[in-house]
């Protein structure tokens, strides 16, 4: 894995072996990422990246938040539950030297402490197959991580469904393999 474009454009992620944690790949990340710096929804066509607070749910390698930061993000809070994925993020964040931009909270993305700022640009990448997308959403914003306007991109499974609230409002929806991204925009939020 590495970083597809910017500050950091051809850096390795290191990413384990294994399928505990499943890292967005190179691919759906650059699509992601033009559709993130390409599209009209910022007021005067600015990249919703330049200079952003971003968080990263899920974050397993770190991959969404580091290439964000990589693109001209501001701030990068990265959240994952598991040990390892804690662990390799770290590295990451360590090896690009990216430390004073960057937190990591070990914590549960469904059960997440309260923010010190919301956010205006959101990844969620839950293990897939487990329709987890939805509440996660709905939980980051009842606990202050989603800022009003914010853009939240969602990585899930092909066929997972997303059931989110009226705030949100569906801006764009792609598959690429076996994976599925979405794309909202927050109509609420802090």
């Amino acid at each position: 894995m590495r970083i597809i474009a910017g500050k950091h454009k051809g850096r390795n992620i290191a990413a384990p072996r294994g399928l505990e944690i499943r890292p967005t790949s190179d691919r759906v990340r650059e699509a992601v990422f033009n559709i993130l710096e390409h599209s009209n929804w910022e007021k005067g066509g600015l990249s919703v990246l330049k200079e952003t607070r971003v968080l990263d749910a899920f974050c397993g390698t770190g991959a969404c938040g580091l290439e964000a930061l990589s693109r001209g993000a501001g701030y990068v809070t990265f959240i994952d539950n598991n040990n390892a994925a804690v662990s390799q993020c770290k590295h990451n964040i360590r090896s690009l030297k990216e430390e004073g931009r960057t937190e990591i909270l070990k914590a549960d993305c469904l059960n997440p402490p309260r923010p010190i700022e919301p956010n205006a640009l959101v990844f969620i990448d839950p293990p897939y197959g487990r329709n987890l997308a939805g509440t996660t959403l709905r939980k980051l914003l009842e606990r202050g991580w989603i800022m009003k306007n914010a853009i939240c991109v969602i990585e899930t499974g092909t066929n997972e469904r997303v059931d989110i609230s009226h705030e949100f409002a569906l801006l764009d929806d792609r598959k690429y393999g076996a994976s599925r991204i979405r794309i909202f925009s927050c109509a609420i939020g802090n």
